[in-house]
């Protein structure tokens, strides 16, 4: 039997509610997730218990900055293994999510969690942020971009800001000091059309983990130039 007490603990500290059927769903989540993890590479992390903390509740950290409290357009970029996008989906049914992910292997992992959880307005792109970011279905659409994907902020803000409407906010979740990669990224924000409006900084439950948050407000269109073509971005950032 999965263990869930450290995810319905942690959501209570975190002021998140979470129900039976979301409780439910994350355990069936969890099964898939250890259950593809023999096959393909998913996570490194097959803990029950840091499953919940590292994976789970990390994910839903970001529902603490209310910018998921509307019927929000959101997408989840570089996923992985649907984090934080699935998380986010279980608990707030309102948002209409999209979850990009460059591995195919991934994205069929993904797209069986959302038959077996039987989640609704949540899809899938397989793909780079490079070329989507470009597509006019994908650009400038969004109400919220965010990434958890392990990359230099001013990387992640060329990546993600192209698929953010004016008004929107990309969202980067991050380790706890990120001052000197927010100063770093300035000149990518000025570029891009983004400005910091916040950083969050919020401990994740039952750890000694303190994550950030990263609030960027699109307060102006991206250039048609951005996002470079693929591999452009990381070999020359902004």
């Amino acid at each position: 039997m999965t263990n869930v007490k450290t995810l319905i603990e942690g959501s209570k500290e975190l002021n998140i509610d979470i129900n039976k059927e979301n409780i439910n769903k994350f355990i069936l989540y969890k099964e898939l997730l250890l259950d593809w993890n023999q096959k393909i590479n998913i996570t490194a992390i097959e803990d029950d218990e840091e499953i919940d903390i590292k994976h789970f509740l990390d994910s839903l950290t970001p529902l603490k900055t209310k910018l998921f409290e509307r019927n929000v357009k959101v997408i989840d970029i570089g996923t992985g293994g649907g984090f934080p996008g699935i998380p986010i989906k279980i608990v707030k049914k309102n948002v209409d999510m999209v979850l990009l992910d460059s591995l195919n292997k991934r994205i069929m992992f993904l797209n069986e969690v959302i038959d077996k959880l039987e989640l609704k307005n949540i899809g899938t792109i397989h793909g780079r942020a490079e070329d989507f970011g470009k597509n006019k279905i994908y650009r400038e659409v969004f109400d919220v971009a965010i990434s958890r994907a392990v990359a230099p902020l001013n990387i992640l803000c060329e990546y993600c800001l192209p698929f953010v409407k004016v008004g929107g906010f990309f969202v980067s979740m991050k380790g706890k000091d990120v001052e000197e990669e927010i100063e770093s990224s300035k000149k990518a924000l000025k570029i891009l059309g983004g400005e910091v409006k916040d950083k969050v900084l919020v401990e994740i439950p039952n750890s000694n983990i303190t994550h950030s948050l990263i609030i960027i407000e699109k307060i102006s269109k991206t250039p048609t130039k951005y996002p470079r073509q693929a591999g452009k971005p990381k070999k020359n950032p902004l």
